[in-house]
């Protein structure tokens, strides 16, 4: 079988290409150069971690609450929801329901349709009750303080746990690994897995204990703003020296 022909690449009037979506004498992009060593990989993590500082310094949970149950409610409602929307959600909620006691005694029809807009409302009116019941029987109506006691409570799972432990009690569990912070971890190669419960483990090994908190919100605000799901605003983005993601723009 003969070959087609190749395509002429297009020449303007003084004969410069135009190749690969790259503009008239501009030079195609730096490949970043991946770490060889682990000396290098982790200079690669501390120059991502000063970086994140600077873009997004103390940054706090973007989740309204007022105390650790509020925090806990607001989670549990947040999955598979936007926090906007949570955040319309929770204080007509909190204002008929101002106690753990009145969620623990909430009728669950009406607990769904309250929470309705959030999405699977029915499993998470259940959850929210069960969380209060929880919470009541065993733990003397306060949210527990550890990991092993939070897991416990129905729809918290590691996730919440750490939400809950790190924003409101400033205990650094673990690392939270919702969307964003699985995204980007992959993005900038923290992480060769697409499962939480093992991308965890992994960010625990290379981010400072000092740094669980923060760091995961950092990466939810930089996923929002600039390393969003399709074509990352890497011109603007402070990595963009550090990270050789395959589907970097230019």
């Amino acid at each position: 079988m003969k070959r087609a022909p190749q395509a002429a690449a297009k020449c303007d009037d003084s004969g410069e290409k135009e190749n690969n979506g790259l503009a008239r004498n501009e030079a195609p992009p730096k490949r970043v150069p991946r770490p060889k060593n682990a000396a290098e990989r982790a200079a690669r993590v501390k120059n991502i971690l000063t970086l994140l500082d600077q873009m997004y310094p103390h940054p706090t949970i973007p989740l309204h609450h007022r105390n650790a149950w509020e925090l806990l409610v607001a989670t549990i409602l947040s999955a598979q929801c936007t926090d906007r929307r949570v955040n319309e959600v929770t204080p007509q909620l909190f204002r008929k329901y101002p106690t753990i006691a009145d969620f623990a005694n909430a009728n669950l029809d009406e607990l769904g349709n309250d929470i309705r807009s959030t999405g699977f409302f029915r499993s998470k009116a259940k959850a929210l009750n069960g969380a209060a019941r929880k919470i009541l029987t065993d733990f003397g109506g306060k949210v527990p303080k550890s990991m092993e006691e939070m897991i416990t409570i129905p729809g918290a799972g590691r996730k919440t746990a750490n939400v809950v432990l790190g924003g409101f009690y400033g205990i650094a569990a673990g690392v939270v690994v919702d969307t964003h912070v699985l995204r980007l971890s992959r993005r900038l190669d923290l992480t060769k897995h697409s499962d939480p419960v093992k991308i965890e483990p992994d960010l625990m090994k290379i981010i400072p204990k000092d740094k669980w908190i923060e760091f995961p919100l950092q990466l939810i605000y930089h996923g929002r703003a600039l390393c969003v799901a399709r074509k990352p605003r890497c011109s603007q983005c402070k990595l963009n020296p550090l990270c050789y993601a395959k589907d970097k723009t230019v």
